[in-house]
């Protein structure tokens, strides 16, 4: 009986292939290269679902700031039904937006997200773990909002087609070496996009001085940030010029050899690295490494750890040859926006989000101003509340938590920029606050309320943060002026507070 071919049969010698079929197909140099790249991801996945896991509930829950069940049912007004509304925002959460739901869809995806950290490689598992991002890309609304969600649907695809299906084992298959470039392309876009949209967004950027101000003022910096503000003009000056090279001229590299290539990666790993060490960009840096590795094979990694697998299945080269042509097609609308004058920072093309357009500080602020919650029981004597990374007492360490992800601390640093007519779920927060409603608890580092009645006044305020420098150091990390306010005081009995809740349909 004529035995049926699966993903794990080797298939006919490469040699007798034209030269183009074998640098399609033949992927055995970067079996190892798959495999880091995968539990890279792996761990990008279940760091993601973790801080959805613990901070979700209180962002998107039944009693979060901006509850996803009340999202759903504007977009189902808006189609004129939940099934047109699901088809217009597909996700899991149509079926039940508790926080239970929540809770143990992140649940499952963090267990698979380990799962491939320890090894799995297969295809289902990696489309499960895209189609739980997908559920709550369409549903975290202002807190999803960012291209690293994007970029990981778009990387999370590339991992479903670079596996096999019939097997859960690394080295069962080789990957088509059509995948590998399909990497390739995701991290060129990723950095021409960034190095694009610097020229083109700020003129300090231009004028090579973005850097003497980037890292006081970036969303969340960390230590290293601190340090490396206090360093020479000429050290941030060198600074833009490196980020210039490796955003500009390293993704085209790629096209040369493999030593070229293998440089490009280097650039790009090692760039993402300081980037990690330097702020709390979420998990963007660690995700934007995962494409990166695709510039290395396996010649680079000892012998004695190298692996000798089959050629991937017949049937998953055909599927890696047609997912590159979609892409090949899809690839135009970004490659229109790289090319515009007008160009897009973070955008998609398609409702998959398959293929997509990226960037990242496209301008620099010169100065930062924070928003700093407090509260009061009598209106005279004012307490502040603090947020997990975010500044606020001066004397406070910044943090590094990458790829943790805070994300209302983050929200907050663009809420400081605008007002709470822009942001309004700002409001919903201090009523929160002011009812001692817990389920925003697991947002806050401290609650200086916490124990004992909730306050009676709630308000906002905003104030100047620079970082201090070596001979102020004692003084704390930061220095803080001004106090103007962001938000007048507010109580439960305040008329606006609920005419503004309810016209925001925030109640």
């Amino acid at each position: 009986m004529r035995r049926a071919v699966d993903d794990e049969e080797a298939m006919p010698d490469l040699r007798e292939r034209p030269r183009i079929a074998r640098w399609l197909a033949d992927g055995s140099s970067f079996v190892v290269t798959r495999t880091v790249l995968l539990r890279l991801l792996g761990g990008v996945y279940f760091v993601t679902f973790l801080s959805t896991f613990l901070q979700g509930p209180a962002l998107i829950g039944e009693h979060g700031l901006l509850p996803m069940r009340g999202w759903l049912a504007a977009i189902a007004r808006a189609q004129g039904s939940r099934f047109s509304g699901f088809l217009a925002a597909p996700s899991v959460f149509w079926v039940n937006a508790s926080d239970a739901m929540l809770r143990g869809v992140t649940a499952f995806g963090m267990l698979l997200a380990l799962a491939v950290v320890l090894g799995a490689t297969n295809a289902a598992v990696m489309l499960a773990l895209w189609a739980i991002q997908f559920s709550l890309y369409d549903v975290g609304q202002v807190f999803w909002g960012y291209g690293w969600e994007m970029q990981l649907l778009e990387t999370g695809m590339l991992a479903a087609i670079v596996c096999p299906l019939r097997t859960w084992r690394p080295f069962a298959s080789a990957p088509p070496a059509s995948a590998i470039w399909l990497f390739r392309w995701l991290i060129a876009r990723v950095m021409l996009g960034a190095g694009l949209i610097k020229l083109r967004g700020d003129e300090c950027w231009r004028a090579l001085t973005c850097l003497q101000t980037h890292y006081e003022t970036q969303p969340n910096p960390s230590p290293v940030s601190w340090l490396l503000h206090q360093l020479p003009p000429w050290f941030h000056t060198g600074g833009v010029l490196v980020n210039h090279f490796v955003e500009l001229v390293a993704p085209f590299l790629l096209l040369g050899p493999r030593r070229a290539r293998r440089f490009a990666g280097a650039c790009f790993v090692g760039f993402q690295a300081v980037l990690i060490a330097s702020g709390n960009l979420s998990f963007l840096n660690w995700l934007t490494i995962v494409p990166a590795l695709a510039c290395f094979d396996d010649e680079l990694v000892p012998a004695r750890w190298r692996v000798t697998a089959p050629e991937p299945s017949r049937a998953h080269r055909r599927v890696a040859l047609g997912y590159a042509a979609i892409v090949g097609v899809l690839s135009l609308g970004p490659i229109g926006n790289l090319l515009s004058s007008r160009q897009a920072m973070n955008a998609s093309f398609d409702p998959l989000h398959l293929v997509s357009t990226y960037g990242a500080f496209g301008s620099v602020n010169a100065v930062r101003d924070e928003i700093v919650l407090e509260g009061s029981r009598d209106g005279e004597r004012w307490e502040e509340y603090e947020l997990p990374c975010k500044p606020g007492d001066v004397r406070r360490r910044p943090c590094l938590v990458s790829p943790y992800h805070y994300r209302l601390d983050w929200q907050m640093w663009f809420a400081a920029m605008s007002s709470y007519d822009e942001e309004p779920w700002i409001v919903e927060l201090v009523d929160k606050l002011l009812r001692g409603d817990h389920a925003v608890d697991p947002l806050l580092a401290r609650d200086p309320f916490a124990g004992g009645p909730p306050p009676r006044f709630v308000r906002a305020r905003l104030f100047r943060y620079e970082l201090t420098t070596w001979s102020t150091r004692r003084e704390g990390w930061w220095r803080r002026g001004g106090g103007s306010e962001y938000l007048r005081p507010l109580s439960l009995g305040d008329p606006d507070l609920a005419l503004f809740l309810a016209a925001h349909r925030l109640r």
